[in-house]
């Protein structure tokens, strides 16, 4: 920028040429002081996301939550991937949920963890009263409050693309009653329909 000369102005006054002093540039912004950044986003935690959590699950034991005692009890649980979305730091995003584990409590002190969430026998192919990977053998007649817990891996997407959040978030699902009776069996002559008061008639 070129320094303003007033007797310069002054001598050429009567001339034509305009004696005007040029608008000054703009002073550019100082730089901030040593040891001072700008103020980072905050980081998302996987406890960020619990308000955006998957409904929990109620595992379903086949057949019709009624099972033998000493044959197996086949469990299903069925979650699967879900995206929400929504607000967190008064900024949008979108939270993608996907179950990466599962642990079927099964109301008589035992427990079983699965990757998957298991499979109806027919969907299997397999007989009733089966093992499954997620069956389970009740030892003795009566009824249990069983349920399934589901771990859930977060991505979340900010408007950049999908990435990874830290952590698992662990979902309960409610109890679920399963009956379990006892069967026994008679050796008999005729069926049920040649003598209907035969034993297990």
């Amino acid at each position: 920028m070129h320094e303003f000369d007033f007797d310069s102005c002054l001598d050429d006054w009567n001339s034509s040429r305009s004696c005007f002093r040029a608008t000054a540039d703009e002073e550019p912004t100082p730089p901030p002081p040593p040891g001072t950044t700008e103020p980072a986003a905050p980081a998302i935690t996987i406890g960020d996301l619990a308000q955006f959590a998957p409904d929990p699950v109620a595992n379903v034991g086949e057949p019709d939550n009624i099972g033998v005692a000493g044959m197996p009890t086949n469990f299903v649980a069925a979650a699967s991937a879900h995206t929400r979305s929504g607000t967190l730091f008064s900024a949008p995003l979108s939270v993608r949920f996907t179950p990466v584990g599962y642990e079927f409590v099964h109301g008589d002190g035992t427990s079983a963890t699965s990757s998957t969430g298991g499979q109806t026998w027919a969907a299997l192919g397999q007989a009733p009263f089966t093992p499954t990977a997620t069956s389970h053998v009740y030892r003795e007649r009566g009824s249990y409050q069983a349920h399934v817990t589901v771990r859930y891996a977060a991505e979340v997407d900010l408007g950049d693309g999908w990435f990874p959040v830290t952590g698992e978030l662990t979902i309960p699902g409610p109890a679920r009653e399963i009956r379990i009776f006892e069967a026994h069996t008679a050796l008999v002559a005729f069926t049920c329909e040649q003598r209907p008061s035969a034993p297990g008639c």
